[in-house]
């Protein structure tokens, strides 16, 4: 039996829901960055220290995402 549920929403409302964090802020200050970044006002090594303090965990983060997506794509193979 398949089941197909279609829940309409706002991306905000969707947020709440799930109990993600707002992150709004955040975004606005890196699009800040990046906006003066392409008008000359912030070089790139200032912008990539501002992007290794926004990321998660930093390259870590990106290594455990990338072990995550690997263990759930042979699982899906059939392979352990």
């Amino acid at each position: 039996m398949k089941v197909n549920v279609e829940v309409e929403c706002t991306p905000e409302e969707a947020r709440r829901f799930l109990g993600l964090p707002d992150v709004s802020k955040a975004n606005e200050a890196y699009v800040d960055a990046i906006t003066n970044a392409m008008q000359g006002g912030v070089s790139l090594d200032q912008l990539h220290d501002l992007s290794k303090q926004i990321a998660p965990m930093g390259q870590m983060g990106l290594k455990l995402f990338q072990q995550f997506m690997e263990a759930g794509a042979s699982m899906a193979s059939g392979k352990k």
